[in-house]
């Protein structure tokens, strides 16, 4: 995945059956400051993804042959770039179908192009220049075994390795690092991180934290449930 620099332009891979839907996303993304390429199904985005290196994806849940859920979590199981999905369906189960799948970010259509730029930008943001999810600053690193995750970067490393995270994973990781030990209610999460509607989006986020974090994420040391509130991070050697 190409790192975002500030004088590059964001390339960003629009994938969608939709010829019309394509050709209004590259000129409006154009228009607002990006390299876009185009795919009218997995197979093509995978052919783009063979040879060029994109900052992120804007990939429609719905498509003829692999669906956008399969190719999403591909590209997470490889480490690939981040995702934002698209969706015709606005129904909180197709959210946390597409959460459950490794996107990062999700809209429903229809919906405003300015806000497409504006939940993409938020993404690049995020991996060019972490920022805290709290209003005050976070130093230092808190400890999970063999994973350290490092607060002013939010960057989560195992056994020395960088884990990907998506953005959600990462404002929820710091959020319960930077309170380590303080319990939290799922909408207390919900709230803190911006992941608004269903509190099952929550406990989506925690199972697939839990599986970058624990040993044995069916028995969770670090990242465990309060009984009767919701969650809260015990670190730990």
């Amino acid at each position: 995945m190409s790192a975002v620099l500030p004088e590059e332009q964001p390339h960003i891979l629009v994938v969608d059956d939709d010829r019309r839907l394509r050709d209004l996303l590259r000129r409006f993304l154009s228009e607002n400051g990006f390299t876009v390429s185009t795919a009218a199904d997995a197979a093509e985005a995978r052919a783009h993804l063979a040879g060029m290196c994109f900052d992120a994806l804007v990939v429609d849940v719905m498509m003829p042959g692999e669906s956008g859920l399969e190719l999403t979590r591909s590209l997470r199981d490889s480490n690939g770039p981040p995702v934002l999905m698209l969706t015709a369906h606005g129904d909180p189960q197709d959210r946390i179908a597409g959460l459950e799948s490794g996107a990062d970010d999700y809209l429903a259509k229809p919906f405003e192009p300015r806000e497409l730029v504006l939940r993409l930008r938020s993404i690049l943001r995020r991996l060019a220049t972490p920022a805290p999810a709290l209003a005050a600053p976070a130093v230092g690193s808190v400890r999970m075994g063999s994973s350290l995750f490092d607060l002013g970067r939010q960057e989560l490393r195992t056994n020395g390795e960088p884990v990907y995270l998506t953005t959600a994973e990462a404002q929820l990781l710091m959020v319960l690092a930077s309170n380590a030990g303080q319990p939290f209610t799922r909408e207390d999460l919900a709230d803190a991180t911006g992941m608004t509607g269903n509190p099952r989006t929550v406990d989506v986020q925690v199972t697939r934290l839990r599986k970058k974090l624990e040993d044995d994420p069916r028995q969770p040391r670090y990242l465990q449930t309060v009984r009767g509130t919701g969650y809260v991070l015990r670190p730990g050697g």
